[in-house]
């Protein structure tokens, strides 16, 4: 339970997971990858974050919102593995930024799941990305993202 203390130790509660809204589950494993379905930013109240970068939203309240979206990711991840040590390697994130056409720093935005990631797993939690704008989300949220893991058996 290594990953375990470490949040306790920089002061990380993790939200409750979230539950599927929809006809499809929260991971699928196929060997030792985990895939998660796009997670969006839900606060410990359980209520969804909403905004747009370019109109309401700065940076860093970018940023902040990415970072929840990465504690959700991280709870379901431990419900769905039972233990957070299991997880060998963060491979890759795919972030989508609610964001206005003229908005052009994605990344930014994104890094505050790569920088919890990293923070919580160390360089485990090192990984590829991409960080891509979109025009809209689903609920008017800020931030979706989804990863693959890989597992110890």
């Amino acid at each position: 339970m290594k990953i375990e203390n470490r949040l306790e130790e920089i002061g990380i509660e993790l939200p409750p997971p979230v539950k599927p809204v929809a006809n499809y589950v929260t991971t699928v494993q196929t060997g030792n990858l985990v895939f998660t379905s796009g997670h969006g930013p839900v606060n410990m109240s359980g209520e969804l974050e909403k905004g747009q970068l370019g109109t309401d939203m700065t940076i860093e309240e970018g940023y902040q919102s990415a970072r929840l979206v990465g504690l959700g990711l991280i709870s379901t991840l431990k419900d769905t593995l039972g233990d957070l040590d299991r997880i060998k390697r963060v491979i890759k994130v795919v972030g989508f930024v609610n964001s206005t056409p003229d908005f052009l720093d994605h990344p930014k935005v994104v890094n505050g799941v790569s920088d919890l990631f990293v923070e919580v797993f160390g360089d485990k939690g090192k990984h590829a990305r991409s960080a891509v704008g979109m025009v809209q989300l689903p609920g008017g949220i800020p931030v979706e993202v989804e990863v693959i893991v890989e597992i110890e058996d």
